[in-house]
């Protein structure tokens, strides 16, 4: 995305070569989710998991079993179909240990095949019989314990416990002997009850599974354009309170190499500040200044940072004619001539975040270009310090951000054409950065960053907190059902 080519002008600044020689084992970009995000989340999960489980079909039951009167009899369950699953509470609790789900009170509704079969002394041919069967169990008790983990840069997610219990199951069917009822009902409650709670408790675990594939697939970097990537590898350990749950990435613009693995950044050397703890909003995302500053000193090494301006608002003040009270002398020497500007960034931006308030600071070189059939001739250079104000906002899952501008300061580096009266310039470069400058790089800033979301998920009221050198977005989010990967390894 060229956009970030601009994104630069409120980025953070840093010494030359910064992306290349700061530590990439720090993290950069926090995310945190809260327990209104979790329970988000477990809604989302046991969604997927009751609709996994309809029309789920169970391993046949038989047994012989001795009946009063009738004597041994065969019996056989068959066709066994979860259709129906009610969850009337659930409870998600993040922990120390791991993140623990509960279900309460689950009703399961199944239907099935009956046959059996017997023959007594006193007929000696086989008596047999079918029919159908409701059967609805009552209470269940369904749990499990995740743990979540960093394994070299990606996220690991453990299974650590999981069961199910039945309560109480009730079995009406379809026509069938007096006798057959308390039957079924001796000989196949417990083994009813089991089997339900194995089919549950295996598809949860395999459902889990698919999901720990799902995020061990999760790319280490996202593209941002033909020349940068995002380096998104998770460091340190998951943070796990009683309260939320947080994640750190590296977050630095990283040269875009897909032949390159990413480096080891799994290390503990740097813990963000979760900002969004205290936020009724489900989840947090917190951005170090060095995120933008691995974006500038990245463009500015790969020299991107220059532009050539030939057309603006105003024309005249591309042409020789429109400098001739400004300065004369350019004129006088080369009369009615077209002019380039040349912009070229001395050194990567600086921007300062703190509360409320976020600073940027630009220094760049201005020469004024004169063209003379087939030639380039640069005839002076103005150094310029820009002082802005920056101002973002959420725009789809993206930040974007927009420039204002405060004050500037200039001074003459060179000249060809004689001494410069800067306090005539001025008003002309003021207008140039607030008519040319500032709308393309709020243009460009329009754009914005793509903030680490799921696909699939979308940023719903989302708010932005400024706080010492760091941004946080503080949002809930809506699932969107876009993502068919994501739905596949949840169900």
């Amino acid at each position: 995305m060229a956009p970030f080519l601009v994104l630069l002008l409120i980025v953070s600044s840093l010494n030359h070569g910064y992306a290349q020689f700061h530590p990439q084992n720090e993290a950069f970009i926090s995310l945190s989710i809260t327990q209104n995000g979790l329970d988000f989340v477990k809604e989302l999960l046991v969604n997927k998991a009751i609709s996994s489980l309809i029309s789920l079909q169970l391993p046949n039951i038989e047994k012989t079993t001795k009946i009063p009167i009738v004597g041994n009899v065969y019996m056989v369950l068959s066709n066994i179909t979860i259709y129906h699953i009610y969850v009337p509470s659930s409870h998600v609790k993040p922990g120390e240990t791991g993140i623990s789900i509960t279900a309460s009170g689950v009703t399961c509704n199944l239907s099935m095949n009956w046959y059996y079969s017997y023959s007594t002394w006193l007929v000696p041919v086989e008596i047999s019989d079918k029919g159908r069967a409701e059967v609805q169990v009552k209470g269940m008790e369904v749990g499990l314990t995740l743990g979540l983990e960093n394994q070299e840069g990606s996220l690991k997610l453990k299974l650590k416990d999981c069961g199910s219990n039945v309560k109480d199951i009730s079995i009406k069917l379809d026509g069938g002997a007096s006798w057959l009822y308390q039957g079924i009902v001796d000989a196949f409650e417990e083994k009813i009850g089991s089997a339900v709670e194995n089919a549950i408790t295996k598809k949860l675990t395999k459902g889990i599974s698919r999901l720990d594939s799902y995020l061990k697939s999760l790319p280490k970097e996202v593209p941002v354009d033909d020349h940068t990537s995002l380096n998104v590898t998770f460091v340190n350990d998951v943070l796990l309170s009683d309260s939320f749950v947080g994640f750190e990435t590296n977050g630095l613009f990283i040269e875009r190499n897909p032949s390159l693995p990413i480096l080891d950044l799994y290390n503990k050397i740097l813990k963000l500040p979760i900002l969004c703890t205290n936020s009724s909003k489900m989840m947090g995302i917190t951005l170090d200044e060095a995120v933008f500053n691995s974006a500038s000193a990245l463009y500015y090494d790969a020299k991107f940072m220059h532009w050539i301006v030939d057309q603006i608002p105003d024309q005249s003040l591309l042409n020789t004619a429109g400098w001739r009270f400004i300065i004369p002398q350019l004129y006088k020497k080369y009369p009615n001539h077209d002019m380039n500007l040349e912009i070229s960034l001395s050194s990567p931006p600086v921007v300062e975040i703190s509360n409320h308030k976020a600073g940027a600071n630009v220094f760049a070189d201005m020469t004024i270009d004169v063209l003379e059939e087939d030639e380039v001739i640069p005839v002076a250079c103005i150094s310029l310090v820009i002082q802005g104000t920056g101002v973002f906002k959420i725009s789809g899952n993206n930040l974007v951000g927009a420039v204002r501008l405060n004050d500037f300061q200039m001074s003459l580096k060179w000249s060809k054409i004689g001494n410069l009266r800067m306090y005539l310039i001025q008003p002309v470069v003021w207008t140039l950065i607030e008519t040319v400058f500032l709308p393309h790089a709020n243009t460009r800033l329009s754009k914005g960053l793509p903030l680490p979301i799921l696909h699939g998920f979308i940023l719903q009221n989302a708010e932005i907190i400024l706080s010492t050198s760091r941004l946080a977005v503080c949002s809930d989010v809506a699932f969107t059902e876009s993502n068919k990967r994501f739905s596949y390894f949840i169900q």
